[in-house]
């Protein structure tokens, strides 16, 4: 079922994803390949973001491919899927606030970066940033129920 609002899956999306916290990201590499990997990303509203190394495989998938898939799953079989264009921000404006967002997330989404890097000018700390094309919020019980997952596009991308 679409909604025409993020608005109307917001409380639900961000519930899940702050219980789960770490989804897979799947990314392409140059010959068309998926790789997944374990992110810890935090999100604000549908714009997500993720504190990771920079040089890493995943950059490289990025650079020739910045499309990405985000699967949260939880034992109860709630499930997030979130379809993203994915890019590298080296503004040092926004790094340093992002890295103050996840210091001042309760755990376990926040976390102190520190423990990972020094400081948001780190050569080695890397932000990547999410804009979706798409979210669904779906569970096995809606499926058993006859009811459908609820998808949110914000626009034909």
């Amino acid at each position: 079922m679409d909604v025409g609002s993020f608005d109307e899956i917001a409380a639900e999306f961000d519930a899940r994803v702050r219980k789960i916290v770490w989804c897979t990201m799947t990314t392409v590499d140059r010959q068309g390949r998926p790789r997944s990997r374990m992110m810890h990303p935090i999100w604000e509203g549908s714009t997500g973001w993720v504190a990771t190394r920079a040089g890493t495989l995943k950059a490289k998938h990025l650079a020739g491919n910045g499309h990405v898939s985000l699967s949260y799953w939880d034992p109860d079989h709630r499930q997030v899927y979130a379809d993203c264009r994915a890019r590298f921000i080296d503004d040092a404006g926004e790094r340093k606030r992002i890295w103050d967002l996840y210091g001042r997330t309760e755990p376990p989404l926040g976390y102190d970066l520190a423990t990972i890097w020094n400081s948001p000018d780190d050569p080695e700390y890397a932000l990547l940033h999410f804009e979706p094309w798409r979210i669904e919020i779906s569970s096995i019980h809606d499926m058993a129920a006859g009811q459908p997952p609820k998808v949110w596009r914000p626009d034909a991308r």
